[in-house]
């Protein structure tokens, strides 16, 4: 995917998970924050398409002034089923969430190109990552380094497109 929208967390929920990934390299995994030389900044994705043109931007900008964007409960670890290993830890998924990501993707609706599958309603797993494309013993070696999971309170900063390509993010709304 080209673009993606992120909500990007305050000070100390960035704090909290930088310490977990500083946990994780510990350990012998790999963190998200090691892979990109701690350019990755910690987030959950709400949507991710192939483009994110102006008009949906405009459109996103006015629907997210407009919203009571809630605190983020990220307490579940986990992975996801498949070949590329991920480590995540899972937000709690509550009515709220749920009402701010379908008018995320009312908005976008019509207005992006290949937009993708996994974060539409009904598919989508808020979750912010921890390491990704890992092996199987460092998934491993990543859920004991961080046995018992504590939950991470994350209030939401910023909210941004960013290139995926590039890194470049542009603000959407910032709280």
């Amino acid at each position: 995917m080209a673009h993606a929208l992120a909500a990007f967390f305050d000070d100390a929920a960035e704090a909290d998970i930088r310490a977990l990934w500083r946990r994780l390299d510990d350990a012998g995994v790999p963190s998200l924050g090691t892979r990109t030389g701690g350019a990755h900044r910690p987030h959950v994705t709400l949507a991710a398409a192939g483009g994110i043109p102006g008009a949906a931007r405009k459109a996103l900008r006015a629907e997210l002034e407009l919203l009571s964007i809630p605190d983020l409960w990220l307490h579940t670890l986990g992975t996801f089923p498949g070949e590329d290993r991920v480590l995540l830890l899972g937000a709690v998924v509550d009515t709220e969430l749920l009402a701010v990501h379908s008018a995320v993707h009312d908005a976008l609706a019509g207005k992006v190109q290949h937009p993708s599958a996994y974060y539409f309603p009904g598919a989508w797993i808020p979750h912010c990552a921890l390491a990704q494309g890992i092996t199987d013993d460092q998934l491993a070696a990543g859920f004991r380094a961080l046995q018992p999971p504590e939950a991470v309170r994350a209030g939401i900063g910023e909210i941004a497109i960013v290139d995926t390509r590039t890194g470049d993010t542009e603000t959407l709304l910032t709280r």
